[in-house]
């Protein structure tokens, strides 16, 4: 929590301006009631219709005084709180770009959208609400029992001996709501999971016609967050009724002996009536308690969860800046292993090789042999484990990762496309880039004739994540956003495997051309024929590497793969 108000004290103009407002309006709540029993006693009670207009007039005045006050806290409260939830979903945001796959293994997507969203929204409510009436309660509870002993000892004890009790009881109700508003957001971060993937996965679903079946994963989900949820609203609701139960208990009980009082003469009318208001306004503020512990038990359990994202360890060799090199494009993997945090088994070990700049080195092997985990280490998304990597005959590790990335490209197995324009999603690469740059990108990626045929060019929009668009075509507008930033080392994982023969032959010979090494994975030895190099992986480990023709000659595997692809194109 510390760290949440901490985001408010940037606002601290604002919130000392709202908490000076909301004292007045305290200041006005607590003298209230002395006005009124003035009124009563020297006005009322003795006819005085002077003392009543004069006092009365005193009492409209200052609550107009507290309705402005009121008023313009609030604005000041809103600026705090949208503030600080402003800074703090940029702070998340910000966190996240240096996440590492380590990172998203702790943190799933849906999870982290529910953190930048519903937990900020719930840590804006709580700021606003700490300013607009949270502080003002406990202040007037304590405030309200000092004045009422300034009124009428023996009354005000009734109130001092009840209030306590009513304390604990919402402190109980508090700490269990904690717990179960924090298992709400659980539940929503799973409920979050099961309608993205399905969104995610419509087209299969609809394909083997599973919608049935994912309605009622989704129906289990969200009963459970119901059922949660409920748990957690009764438990909330049922504050407020003992809590009015209790206090009305007790304003019969004031009654009870303030009209014993003024039967004695030990009380006078306009003092009764005062205790009276402040047991009154007492128990207004503990209702508002009931809605203030909701308010605090969803904020506690969201900043809990913002605070786990904001103190992962995300990427903390982004700190150790390196030297701003540029590079050719030189690798040599030596004795490099790389094992997932958590996992007994490592995903590489033992990886060597070599490449000159300008090299075109292909990677083969069945799925799970730790091809694309190799290829994460180069941009640094990965930190090897062990053996040592270099680039240009230096350390990874000397070059600052920033600097490094800006000149390699990495087209991954997904490819994504965002939100825009075709023209704007192939200038992701390359923010500056001439629109004859994006062309000639395009050109290389064998996809600007394609473009062309578009009814508004380079400037069509695309669907969500190119849904309209083939395999092939989003793997082609990937490659043109890699080529656009002119690379050094270009990372292509199993990127060409939805074009078909002609158009791969004819973009590997422009790749090839490229003043860049390439490195290409690819399950057909079709693609990776004219190589300078071929590493044969296999659980996690290079167990061959040579010229195609070499490994056809020497490696049994290889030849194997081989044979069988050229059957099946045969056929």
């Amino acid at each position: 929590m510390k760290r949440v108000f901490s985001y408010a004290y940037t606002y601290k103009t604002s919130m000392w301006i709202g908490l000076f407002l909301m004292i007045v309006e305290l200041i006005v709540e607590l003298v209230q009631p002395l006005f009124m029993a003035k009124i009563i006693d020297d006005g009322i009670m003795q006819e005085d219709f002077r003392t009543v207009a004069v006092w009365g007039g005193v009492l409209l005045g200052i609550s107009f005084i507290a309705f402005a006050a009121g008023v313009i806290n609030s604005y000041f409260s809103a600026n705090v709180s949208q503030g600080a939830g402003y800074d703090m979903r940029s702070d998340l945001f910000r966190k996240v770009q240096y996440f590492t796959n380590n990172n998203f293994l702790s943190f799933s997507t849906p999870s982290l959208i529910t953190r930048m969203t519903n937990d900020v929204t719930q840590i804006q409510n709580l700021i606003f609400m700490s300013m607009r009436i949270a502080l003002r309660a406990p202040l007037f509870i304590i405030g309200g029992l000092v004045m009422a002993f300034t009124v009428h000892k023996q009354l005000a004890m009734i109130l001092l001996v009840s209030v306590p009790v009513i304390l604990l009881f919402l402190f109980w109700i508090l700490t269990k709501g904690v717990k179960l508003f924090r298992r709400v957001q659980t539940k929503l971060d799973r409920a979050n999971t099961v309608i993205r993937e399905n969104l995610s996965g419509i087209r299969l679903i609809k394909g083997f016609n599973r919608g049935k079946y994912e309605e009622g994963r989704f129906r289990n989900v969200n009963n459970s967050l119901m059922d949660v949820n409920k748990r957690a609203l009764w438990l909330m609701e049922l504050a407020m009724p003992v809590v009015m139960l209790g206090m009305n208990i007790i304003i019969l009980i004031i009654l009870w002996f303030g009209a014993m009082e003024l039967d004695t003469g030990g009380a006078k009318a306009g003092e009764v009536v005062a205790i009276i208001n402040y047991a009154t306004k007492m128990m207004f503020t503990f209702s508002v308690f009931t809605f203030l512990i909701m308010t605090f038990s969803r904020g506690k359990a969201s900043a809990t969860r913002i605070g786990e994202v904001l103190d992962a360890p995300a990427q903390e060799f982004l700190e150790k800046k390196g030297e701003v090199l540029a590079i050719k494009g030189a690798l040599t993997f030596e004795g490099v292993g790389f094992i997932y945090p958590g996992v007994k088994e490592a995903d590489l070990h033992d990886v060597t090789f070599q490449a000159e700049a300008g090299d075109v080195i292909g990677i083969l092997g069945e799925t799970g042999s730790g091809k694309s985990t190799l290829l994460h280490l180069i941009p640094r998304l990965h930190v090897r484990s062990s053996g040592k990597i270099y680039i240009d005959g230096k350390p990874i590790e000397a070059y600052d990762p920033v600097s490094l990335r800006k000149q390699i490209s990495l087209i991954p197995q997904e490819n994504h496309l965002f939100s825009g324009s075709v023209g704007e999603n192939i200038r992701w690469g390359k923010e500056d880039a001439t629109m004859e740059a994006v062309e000639e990108a395009a050109r290389q990626a064998q996809i600007h004739d394609f473009i062309m045929s578009l009814p508004d060019g380079y400037d069509t929009k695309l669907g969500q994540k190119g849904v309209s668009f083939s395999g092939g075509q989003k793997q082609r507008l990937a490659i043109a956003r890699a080529l656009i930033r002119n690379p050094k080392i270009l990372i292509l994982d199993d990127s060409t495997s939805a074009l078909d023969a002609h158009t791969e032959d004819k973009l590997m010979q422009t790749l090839k051309q490229q003043d860049c090494t390439i490195i290409l994975v690819a399950q057909k030895i079709s693609s990776l024929k004219e190589s300078d190099q071929i590493l044969l992986m296999h659980e996690g480990t290079v167990i061959a590497r040579g010229t195609h023709q070499h490994l056809l000659n020497h490696n049994d595997y290889y030849q194997k793969v081989y044979q069988s692809q050229q059957r099946e194109e045969a056929i």
